[in-house]
C-alpha cells in the first residue's frame, strides 16, 4: 500500500505543472500565429489599449494608423489582439439641443440659479477669514516676543 502512495503523489504534483505548461505553450501559439497573420487593412489592438489599422508589416514590426496620417511602428509582440470594428465603437451619442440651466437641474437637482453665492454669503465668508487671519498673525507676534 505505501509503495502506490508515492507515485501517487509525484503525480499530483507533476501533472498540473504539466497541464499549465502545455496551456501557455497553446496560447503562445495562438499568439505567433495571430501576429503572423496580420495584413494591412487588419484593426488591431496594442498590448497598451491602442487601436489602429496595420498599414504595413515586416519581419520583426508592423506599422499601424492610430488617426488619419499618423502611423506608428511597432513590435509584432505589441499587438495583443485583432478587433472587428464594432468591439471599439465607445462613441456616446449626446442630445444636441440641451439648455445649459436645464442640464445642470436635471443632472443635480438644483437650479442654476440656486448655485450662484449672494453678496451676504461674500461678505460673512471675508469676515471670517480676515478673523481667521488676525489670530494667525497675533499668535505669530506672541512667538517673536518670547524668544
Amino acid at each position: 500500500m505505501e509503495s502506490f502512495i508515492f507515485p501517487l503523489l509525484l503525480l499530483l504534483l507533476v501533472l498540473p505543472l504539466f497541464l499549465a505548461s502545455r496551456k501557455q505553450k497553446r496560447a503562445m501559439q495562438e499568439m505567433q500565429q495571430l501576429q503572423n497573420s496580420l495584413a494591412p487593412g487588419d484593426r488591431v489592438m496594442t498590448s497598451s489599449g491602442l487601436y489602429g489599422t496595420v498599414t504595413d508589416s515586416s519581419e520583426d514590426t508592423i506599422d499601424v494608423e492610430i488617426a488619419p496620417g499618423v502611423t506608428t511602428t511597432w513590435v509584432r509582440a505589441a499587438i495583443r489582439e485583432r478587433v472587428s470594428p464594432e468591439s471599439e465603437d465607445t462613441d456616446v451619442e449626446l442630445p444636441e439641443s440641451l439648455d445649459e440651466s436645464e442640464g445642470i437641474e436635471k443632472s443635480t437637482g438644483f437650479d442654476a440659479d440656486e448655485t450662484t453665492a449672494k453678496t451676504d454669503d461674500a461678505d460673512e465668508v471675508s469676515e471670517v477669514t480676515s478673523d481667521a487671519d488676525k489670530a494667525t498673525t497675533s499668535v505669530g507676534a506672541d512667538a517673536g516676543k518670547k524668544s
